[in-house]
């Protein structure tokens, strides 16, 4: 299995333990994935709040290039799934579109690229099994609670998972490595995405509902799949405790990260080290 891997900015910079544990997880699997060559950014937010051409030139660009390299790229990033999904199915439907987008980028480019996330990858591509036969120190009784958050789950005709609105992949994959997900209500809320920025204060408030219904429902840490959201729950989680005078003590992790731990990998290679809610407890169990 071998795919075209497009980092995206959060990747190369905030969200560092993402990619690391992306490439740890995949290697140990015998996933090969070798980053798209000149790749630049998707776009996300600000493109597609400003010109339409722009919105789909930036990912176009990028797919273009995984085009010519005849594979299926794959993504980690929701916001960058959101935005390259986004064109394909633009660039695929609207001629006009397509027009004004090669001049943009010099050639032409139809919206027939595959684009994955990791997720699909790991439960669709290498599958379960292989997966559960990988794990060499089970997270038996690990109660996680799995979030999606919204790019991932709308708009519904652009969303990786089988039922949007109760999603079951992360869930699949961590109960392949001996965790136990436990049932929540908020698993596909907005954290407050990009506003952690802006509007900080609203950030607070609804990420803080999602920690607080985590910890309701019995879960002792969180995994995500969109780096958005893992810097709203665990970067803000201590100014979050502080504002609302609860404690949460909830870590969050990437689902590759847990993955990792699963079949063994060292902590090093996986980013644990940079998580800010401390793991240790949840680890030493």
């Amino acid at each position: 299995m071998k795919y075209s891997f497009f980092p995206g900015c959060s990747l190369e910079s905030t969200a560092q333990d993402f990619r690391m544990s992306t490439f740890a997880v995949a290697e140990a699997l015998g996933v090969q994935m070798e980053e798209l060559p000149d790749w630049t950014c998707c776009g996300s937010s600000p493109a597609h709040s400003t010109d339409e051409v722009l919105a789909a030139a930036l990912p176009a660009r990028n797919l273009a290039i995984a085009k010519s390299l005849e594979r299926d790229m794959v993504v980690c990033c929701a916001a960058c799934y959101s935005r390259l999904a986004s064109a394909n199915q633009a660039l695929a439907e609207n001629e006009n579109l397509r027009i004004e987008v090669a001049k943009v980028i010099g050639h032409g480019y139809g919206g027939s690229v595959r684009v994955r996330h990791f997720l699909q990858v790991l439960r669709d591509d290498v599958g379960l099994a292989e997966i559960k036969d990988r794990v060499t120190k089970s997270l038996s009784g690990l109660k996680v609670a799995c979030y999606y958050g919204c790019l991932l789950t709308r708009p519904k005709e652009l969303s990786i998972l089988d039922d949007p609105e109760d999603p079951q992949m992360m869930e699949e994959l961590l109960i392949a490595a001996g965790a136990d997900p436990v049932e929540w209500p908020y698993k596909t809320e907005c954290c407050g995405a990009s506003f952690s920025i802006t509007r900080t204060e609203t950030v607070k408030r609804l990420s803080g509902e999602i920690l607080r219904m985590a910890k309701q429902s019995g879960a002792e840490c969180i995994a995500v799949a969109c780096p958005l959201c893992q810097t709203n729950l665990d970067l803000r989680q201590a100014e979050i405790e502080q504002a609302s005078g609860e404690k949460f003590e909830l870590p969050v992790f990437y689902f590759t990260q847990l993955l990792g731990r699963a079949m063994g990998l060292s902590d090093n290679a996986l980013g644990i080290g940079k998580l800010m809610t401390d793991p240790a407890r949840v680890l030493a169990r």
